[in-house]
């Protein structure tokens, strides 16, 4: 269970347990049923392929809107925990046994929660920059001040983020940030333009950012910076690889991360339409095309195509 989550919850359950002795103990719904609008809040690091997702579920279902709140990790969970009309959070990572009981607990309503697709943390330099080879090892020492380093270490926040904790827990291990190396900006576009700005910056982003070769904007962003390697420590070879829809696949790129849905809706309403849509066929393949790894599993056809033109 990742320290950092756990204290969160403890943090959340001191604030509330005033207010709560002013409650029910009856559990209440939340009922979107009959409602044309869902407030959603959503973790920022998965913010472009979210959008993605809103604007083709809006135009699939007319007279239905999403309206999406994007925040830091713990402000997301906060509003899943506090807040009436918002039944639904994306986030970037499930629950434990016992974290699911204190979320239901806490919010007095039955709880579902599922992963929906596997993101990567991707680091990203300065185009100018010749270092973009990466080990855990190096990673966790240069991050924690035992080796020197030039770099300027860039994050979507020091303390709340998904991509803090998760680096908290998969590359430090319990180690801390040396604040003089690590820099916070308020969110994924400001470290992009860090990076973009500073030879020497090494930016955290989500993949959906950066990864996707058929976004326009992204491309015309990889001009500026660079996809860092990481090596994969699973493989025979120990290659350095690329944050890429099939290394991400394979978990030869070894920063993989979930992304989950957390729903307290009382029964299906709107909310859980737009979980259906996330995690069957239209929604996968937009996960699929925004290059991160969708759950489903989609079967891959060799065709013949005819390269001549008709004359009629």
């Amino acid at each position: 269970m990742s320290k950092l989550i756990f204290f969160y919850i403890s943090v959340f359950f001191s604030v509330l347990s005033f207010s709560c002795k002013n409650k029910s103990d009856a559990p209440q719904s939340v009922d979107t049923h009959s409602q044309d609008s869902l407030f959603v809040s959503i973790d920022e690091s998965f913010r472009p392929v979210m959008e993605e997702q809103i604007a083709m579920f809006e135009s699939s279902y007319p007279g239905k809107q999403i309206i999406a709140s994007y925040k830091s990790e713990v402000e997301c969970l906060k509003d899943f925990i506090n807040s009436s009309h918002t039944p639904l959070v994306i986030v970037g990572k499930g629950l434990s046994s016992e974290e699911e009981r204190k979320f239901a607990s806490a919010t007095q309503n039955r709880l579902s929660w599922n992963c929906i697709a596997s993101d990567a943390v991707v680091l990203v330099a300065n185009a100018a920059s010749v270092d973009t080879l990466f080990d855990l090892d190096m990673l966790r020492n240069q991050l924690s001040g035992k080796i020197k380093s030039d770099k300027k270490f860039v994050f979507d926040g020091m303390n709340a983020t998904s991509t803090v904790r998760y680096v908290r827990d998969s590359i430090l291990k319990g180690a801390s940030f040396d604040t003089s190396l690590v820099k916070a900006k308020k969110n994924s576009r400001e470290v992009l333009d860090y990076v973009v700005s500073n030879k020497n910056a090494v930016g955290f982003v989500g993949m959906s950012w950066i990864g996707n070769p058929e976004n326009m904007d992204q491309v015309k962003l990889l001009q500026k910076i660079k996809l860092c390697y990481v090596r994969c420590d699973l493989c025979d070879d120990k290659p350095y690889v690329k944050p890429m829809q099939q290394t991400v696949a394979s978990r030869r790129y070894p920063l993989v991360r979930p992304l989950c849905f957390l729903s307290k809706e009382g029964y299906p309403g709107l909310g859980g339409e737009f979980i259906s849509f996330l995690k069957y066929e239209r929604g996968q393949l937009i996960f699929r095309r925004s290059y991160l790894e969708p759950v489903m599993d989609f079967s891959i056809r060799n065709v013949n195509v005819n390269q001549r033109i008709p004359k009629n």
